[in-house]
């Protein structure tokens, strides 16, 4: 999605990774269902992963697995169009890696869809490495679905900003309720034991923290309800043991919730700091990832 606070937000093209699972299956009808809501196109792709390993792989085989790709391919398509006749559905087969075909489809401007897990056995671990990366390596917003579509609409989008500098973030939640005529609601949440050594001996007490941060994401709310005037709009701060455990409780009463995207350094390579990664793994609703601007600084949130 592309910024545009003082005009009517552009939508790029939805992506939305399949292999067939029941996992991808939820992540495809809601990518539909974006596409529907946002009038824009779908473009689904499956990635055999077979570039790397032709050299390896019988002619036979190749075929085979391309053979079923384009079949799995066309079932997914059509499953988009009985639901949503009025979408306009693409799809591709590439050879490459599923997190590259799905960066490399979405573009500048796109959004990335996938489910939690794939199918069955080591595939499951596969497909869940694959959303983890591209939630921790994308340039473009990444939505992770969980669940299964059976879940009632709550009509509340719920933004998890961690300060002042999440405020695009915050921009991307309210887009996201406008389309579904939803309210929005932030909630930042701060744990003190963050700042033990580091804060807290600058500051008389905890209360002092606590007015900063609300007076922050007061700031922002403002920011949000003048860029956004129909739109309504509530702003907490929770003080929490636990920012991911807090925010996976709120999710129950979302429909999507929004955060900015965190990443930290592993042994094999980036992937979503912390907090992001739990609520990933444990929220009730999507999980719509906000990229960051390069050299943005992390909110403290993510680092409890």
């Amino acid at each position: 999605m592309t910024s545009n606070a003082s005009g009517p937000p552009r939508h790029g093209v939805v992506v939305v990774g399949t292999d067939g699972s029941a996992a991808a299956g939820s992540a495809l009808l809601w990518a539909a269902a974006e596409a529907a809501r946002r009038e824009g196109p779908l473009r689904i792709v499956h990635g055999t992963d077979t570039e790397n390993r032709a050299a390896h792989l019988s002619v036979e085989t190749l075929d085979r697995i391309g053979k079923a790709g384009r079949e799995l391919l066309e079932w997914a398509a059509a499953e988009v169009t009985r639901h949503y006749p009025g979408v306009e559905v693409t799809t591709e087969l590439c050879r490459s890696k599923p997190a590259a075909g799905l960066r490399s489809a979405a573009g500048t401007d796109g959004t990335i869809v996938v489910g939690s897990r794939g199918l069955g056995g080591f595939s499951a671990l596969l497909l869940g490495s694959v959303g983890l990366q591209v939630a921790a390596e994308g340039e473009v917003p990444v939505v992770v679905v969980r669940d299964d579509g059976q879940r009632p609409r709550v009509g509340a989008v719920l933004a998890a900003p961690g300060g002042a500098t999440d405020l695009e973030c915050v921009r991307h939640a309210a887009r996201a309720a406008e389309l579904r005529k939803d309210s929005l609601r932030m909630l930042s949440v701060w744990n003190v034991f963050q700042y033990a050594g580091f804060v807290t001996p600058l500051m008389d007490d905890v209360d002092e923290i606590a007015h900063l941060r609300s007076s922050e994401i007061s700031t922002v709310a403002e920011r949000i309800r003048e860029e956004f005037p129909g739109l309504t709009v509530t702003a907490d701060v929770e003080k929490g043991n636990s920012a991911a455990g807090v925010l996976v409780e709120a999710s129950r009463d979302a429909d999507l919730l929004v955060m900015a995207g965190g990443r930290s350094s592993r042994l094999f390579g980036p992937s979503p700091a912390r907090v992001t990664h739990a609520v990933l793994h444990h929220a009730h609703c999507p999980v719509l990832l906000v990229p960051r601007a390069r050299g943005a600084a992390e909110p403290e949130q993510e680092k409890s």
